[in-house]
């Protein structure tokens, strides 16, 4: 192959990588191209927004040790994993209680329920000793397998790791399950357009 060639072919292999590689902007919130997870470099695999009507909830971000395009890919892929919530509204811990526990229900089999109970219980408990989130706050929910659920508010770690990707696997179906807490912020996060 002549240099020319070469050239033109690493060219085509810089231009596809770069945008993955990019930070990437949802309603004026950056999502940084990668984030650090245990001891895992992960990736942005898709962001997309919380709306209803003309109400902007939040952005969200999806980070996974490699980018996918399916639910089923992100719910079966092992090791650690972020989904970043950046909020646009000041919104009542509650609400997100409910919001949440309405999710695990709907997209988790009545019979798995049991299962998580406990450890969702401990997860609200997290949520309310946070008391609101505000406006330009950031929230993540992270998992490392060795330990857990670990629910960071603002940088600041709260409470301790709550054990079992099963649970983790129930909070991300509320996000990119069957029924979705919303259809668009599904197809963000597995790589679509953000509408």
């Amino acid at each position: 192959m002549s240099l020319p060639a070469r050239l033109a072919a690493l060219l085509l292999v810089l231009c596809a990588i770069g945008p993955a590689m990019a930070q990437v902007k949802v309603e004026g919130q950056t999502f940084a191209a990668q984030a650090q997870v245990g001891n895992a470099e992960l990736r942005l695999n898709g962001v997309g927004l919380r709306a209803v009507a003309w109400l902007k909830g939040y952005a969200a971000g999806l980070y996974l040790p490699k980018k996918v395009t399916t639910a089923a890919e992100v719910l079966q892929m092992p090791g650690p994993k972020r989904l970043q919530l950046r909020m646009l509204q000041e919104v009542s811990t509650n609400e997100f209680i409910k919001a949440f526990d309405k999710g695990i229900k709907r997209n988790t089999p009545e019979a798995d329920l049991p299962a998580v109970a406990e450890r969702m219980a401990r997860f609200d408990a997290m949520l309310t000793t946070m008391g609101r989130v505000r406006k330009g706050d950031v929230v993540d929910l992270d998992f490392v397998p060795a330990s857990g659920l670990t629910l960071t508010w603002n940088g600041k770690v709260q409470g301790e790791p709550i054990p079992g990707a099963d649970l983790y696997t129930a909070l991300l179906k509320i996000f990119i399950g069957d029924k979705p807490t919303d259809p668009e912020l599904k197809t963000g996060l597995l790589g679509g357009p953000v509408q």
